[in-house]
C-alpha cells in the first residue's frame, strides 16, 4: 500500500478506501481489510495511546483474514456477499453471543464502529481551528461512536488517556503528507472515501438489523 523506504503516508490509506466498493458498491473486504492494516499503521505510528482501539482492530482483521482463506472463502468475498451467506444460512448470533461468537457480520460491526470513530476523529482535526485540544476532538468523536458499546469503566479510562494525546499539529504532521495545511487539504479530499464506505456498509446493517449485534 505505502513504500516502506518513502515511509507512511495516510493520503495513500484513504484514498485505498475507494477501491473498498466496485461499481455495484458492493464492499470488497479484501481491499477493506488492507485499508485497514493502513489505518492501524497510523494509529501505531502515534504511539501506545490507540492500542486499545489498535489492538482490537488487529484481531478482528486476524478473524476476517481466516474467513477469507477457509472453505467458505467465496462467500467472503464482499460484505454483502457476507451479510447472505451467514443471515441465509443461521451463522449469526442475533441475540445473545452464544454459537457463533466470530461471525463474520459481528467482527465487521466492530471495524465499522471503530471506523466510525477515526472517520469523526479525522474530520474533526480537519475542521478545527489550529489551538484546537485533541483530547477534546478524540472524546467527542468516541462520545458520538464507540462510548455507546463500552461499559463504563472501560470509556473513563479511555477519555483520561486522551488528555496526553500529542498537539493537533503533531497529528497532522505524522500523516507524511507536508505541512499541516497540506494535511487539511488532503483530509478534505480523501475522507469522503471513507465516509461512502461506511455509509454503504450501515445502510446494509441498517436493512438485516444487525446494527446490535451482542
Amino acid at each position: 500500500m505505502d513504500d516502506p523506504e518513502t515511509g507512511f503516508n495516510l493520503k495513500v490509506v484513504l484514498v485505498s478506501f475507494k477501491q473498498c466498493l466496485n461499481e455495484k458498491e458492493e464492499v470488497l473486504l479484501d481491499h477493506y481489510i488492507t485499508s485497514w492494516k493502513g489505518l492501524v499503521r497510523f494509529l501505531n505510528s502515534l504511539g501506545t495511546i490507540f492500542s486499545f482501539i489498535s489492538k482490537d482492530v488487529v484481531s478482528k482483521l486476524q478473524i476476517m483474514e481466516r474467513l477469507r482463506s477457509g472453505p467458505q472463502r467465496e462467500h467472503y468475498s464482499s460484505l454483502q456477499s457476507m451479510v447472505a451467506y451467514e443471515v441465509g444460512h443461521q451463522l449469526v448470533d442475533l441475540e445473545h453471543r452464544s454459537h457463533h461468537p466470530d461471525s463474520g457480520c459481528r467482527t465487521v460491526l466492530r471495524l465499522h464502529r471503530a471506523l466510525r470513530w477515526l472517520q469523526l476523529f479525522l474530520e474533526g482535526l480537519r475542521t478545527s481551528p489550529e489551538d484546537a485540544r485533541t483530547a477534546t476532538l478524540c472524546t467527542d468523536s468516541y462520545n458520538a461512536s464507540l462510548a455507546a458499546y463500552h461499559p463504563w469503566i472501560v470509556r473513563r479510562a479511555v477519555t483520561v488517556a486522551f488528555c496526553t494525546l500529542p498537539t493537533r499539529k503533531v497529528f497532522l504532521e505524522a500523516m507524511n503528507v507536508g505541512t499541516p495545511e497540506q494535511a487539511v487539504e488532503m483530509l478534505g479530499e480523501a475522507l469522503p472515501f471513507i465516509e461512502h464506505v461506511y455509509e454503504v456498509s450501515q445502510k446494509l446493517y441498517a436493512e438485516h438489523s444487525l446494527l446490535d449485534l451482542p
